[in-house]
Formats: structure tokens, sequence, C-alpha cells
């Protein structure tokens, strides 16, 4: 089950791989502008021989050919960072570019996944199968992995797997349950529209901020009355822009939000519901509604056989103590498109201490990564790909 020469290969290139990260952590580049971090990725790919293609814009195509005739596991990273404004100034490897930040981690899979690839790389001969090497972009937005798929990340794959360096759990711990693991992300935008006027003179006025605030009080109820609890959702209003003016009757109100859930049902049941509500809230008023729902990721579920494959790869590699029960978020994470295509999974390798102040929020400021996990996460990718190409 466990490659003794990975776990070496690991272990040697362990300061090459804490090298790596600092250097893509301080060189942060957003979402569809990956263009740097997909010269780098290619450059090293290139000069370890590794055949590889760019992506068009930005992201990076790789394949491993084993010795052996097999089956072909696809490892998956995203690049990308956030518009976060970092607030760790002192560390020597903090974000060059101001209002870019790597606040998620995508610098340490990024990573990991090379030194993975070195890895497997030194041992290709003795693979039984291929191993593919996705360097996605644009997860933060939630359109890389589909469009990584359009342009063949998946085709001939047979099983995928993806890593996040997660900092809610401890440092070196994995998690990977079958099941959900991530929920559906979408985005909605209600526009309410009534009939501006003079602050003094509300009778002659639809006023806007009223059936928006309506509609804001009132919607949490499709959670709250609409839905089997035992079908976990979330339906959040993060941003409201109402009226111009402090005497102007607003005529105007955009809502924004985000549904979160596990369950296709679910999902399909608030999104007709939020349209029910916004519609009746501005009948109520004599107002219109406009709902836009967009959707995002799916939910990712993991393969029962493949999470399961993860947690004995995990225990003979790490230790028993090293598999964690991590509860399903309710974050989103765009590798669901992979598993649209084929089986796989998604695990994460804990990087919170306390000691070293590395438990703070995924997207927060002050996100970081505690790089003792970095090792753990190198060698969970290649472990699990040697694993599943010697599976009968």
């Amino acid at each position: 089950m466990i490659n003794e020469k990975v776990k070496e290969s690991i272990q040697k290139y362990n300061e090459e791989l804490t090298e790596i990260r600092r250097k893509l952590h301080s060189e942060p580049e957003l979402s569809w502008e990956e263009v740097n971090t997909s010269a780098f990725v290619s450059e090293y790919l290139k000069n370890l021989g590794i055949s590889h293609r760019k992506t068009d814009p930005t992201g990076v195509i790789a394949e491993i050919k084993g010795g052996k005739a097999g089956k072909t596991v696809a490892l998956r990273a995203d690049m990308d960072a956030l518009s976060v404004v970092e607030l760790n100034k002192d560390l020597p490897y903090a974000s060059k570019e101001e209002g870019k930040m790597h606040a998620c981690g995508h610098d340490a899979h990024t990573a990991m996944l090379l030194i993975a690839a070195k890895a497997l790389n030194d041992i290709k001969d003795e693979l039984t199968g291929n191993v593919r090497l996705i360097f996605q972009p644009a997860e933060e937005v939630a359109t890389g992995a589909k469009e990584m798929v359009k342009q063949g990340a998946v085709e001939g794959v047979d099983h995928a797997f993806g890593i996040h360096i997660w900092s809610q759990m401890p440092t070196h711990k994995i998690a990977c349950s079958p099941g959900p693991s991530f929920a559906s992300a979408d985005i909605f935008t209600v526009t309410f529209k009534g009939r501006g006027g003079h602050g003094a003179m509300p009778q002659d006025c639809i006023d806007a901020s009223i059936v928006a605030s309506s509609f804001v009080m009132n919607v949490q109820s499709v959670v709250s009355r609409t839905i089997d609890p035992q079908h976990p959702a979330v339906v959040t209003v993060g941003k409201m822009v109402v009226g111009t003016r402090f005497n102007v009757i607003a005529e105007n109100a955009v809502i924004e939000g985000t549904v979160r859930c596990f369950d296709p049902e679910t999902r399909d049941h608030i999104d007709k519901q939020l349209k029910v509500y916004a519609e009746n809230v501005a009948n109520i008023y004599g107002a219109t509604a406009e709902v836009d729902y967009i959707r995002g990721t799916q939910a990712v579920i993991n393969d029962e056989d493949s999470a399961k494959l993860v947690q004995k790869v995990a225990a003979e590699a790490f230790g028993e103590e090293a598999v964690y029960d991590e509860k399903p978020t309710m974050g989103g994470e765009d590798f669901s498109f992979y598993l649209d295509e084929v089986p796989g999974s998604f695990a994460l390798v804990g990087a919170g201490n306390p000691d070293k102040d590395t438990e703070w929020a995924h997207h927060h400021g002050k996100f970081n990564v505690d790089e003792d996990a970095l090792a753990t996460g190198a060698e969970l990718y290649a472990q699990f790909a040697w694993a599943y190409l010697n599976e009968e």
C-alpha cells in the first residue's frame, strides 16, 4: 500500500517544498490571472522531464507515464489567490501584491503537488498506470474546474483525487469521509423596483427599502419552515444596496446572497422558493421583483471506496491517529465538476497550530499555513496515487 521510496523522497525534498510554497505565497495571482504561476509550474515540470501542456488562458495539465500499463489517476491542485489584504506583514514571505493574498492555501496545494510529482517521477518505471497532474486556475470563482474539464483534464482518467489544506483541523490530521464533503454554492440577486419620491411624502411612493427589508426578514423561513431539518441548508443575504439619499424614498433595492446545501432536491426547492418569496413580498407593497439565481459549484460527494482508500493510505503512511473525523462544511469547492465526470474523493489536511498562529479562518487576512503540514499533503497525494494504481 505504501511506497517507502516516496516517503523518503518527500522528506528529502521537504526544504524545497517549503521554498516553493513561500515563493508562491509572496507572488499571488487572482483567478484567471495565474500567468506567472502557470509559467513557474510549467518550467518546474519541464526540468523534471514531465510531459505537460498549458491550458487557455491559465493552468497546466501534465502526465507521468508509468513503466507498466494500467489505470490513470488524476491529482488536482488549485493555484489562484484572493482579493484579500495580507495582515501578516511580519512574514518574510508576505504577499508582495497589495490587496492580493493566498488566503485559502492554494499556494500550499500547488507546492505539494509539484513535490508529489517529483517523488512519483522518481519511481515512474515502477508505476502501474499513469498519473495525471491538474494545476487548476480560478477555483475561487468556481469556474476553473469546469473549464479544465472542457479542455480535457479528465479525458482517459479513471479516478480523481484532490486535497485542501484546512486550518480548522490540527496539523497532520487527515479527513476524508464517504458522502458529502463540501456543499453546493449558488449566488442569487434580487432586484426590487418600487416608486421613489420625497421622504416627506411617503403616500405617493412605494418604498423599495421596506420591500427589501421584508424579504430579508422573511426569506429565512424558506429553510426553517419548508425544508426537512435533516437536509441542512443555508441562505445568506450578504449585501443589500438601497436608496441614494437620506430624504429620498428608495425606488430600487438590490440584494445579493448565497445558498448552500448538499441535496439536489433541496437546492431546486430553494431556487423556486426564493422567487416565490420575492414576488409575493413585492406584490404586498405594489412593487416588482426580479430574481437571478446562478448555480455555482455542485456539492462534493466523496465516493465511498475512494474515501475509504484515502483513510487506509493515511493510516498506513502516518499512523491510525492521523485519520480525523471532520464534519462536512457548507463551504464550496469546484472539485465537484471533476466528480461529475469520474469517481473520486477530496481530502482535508490539517494545518491549524495555535503555537504558530495558523488557526485563522480561510479567506482571513491573517490566514497562514503550518508548513509542517506541507509534507503530509505532498505525501498523501503521491501515496494515494501509488495505492490506487496498485489496487486490483
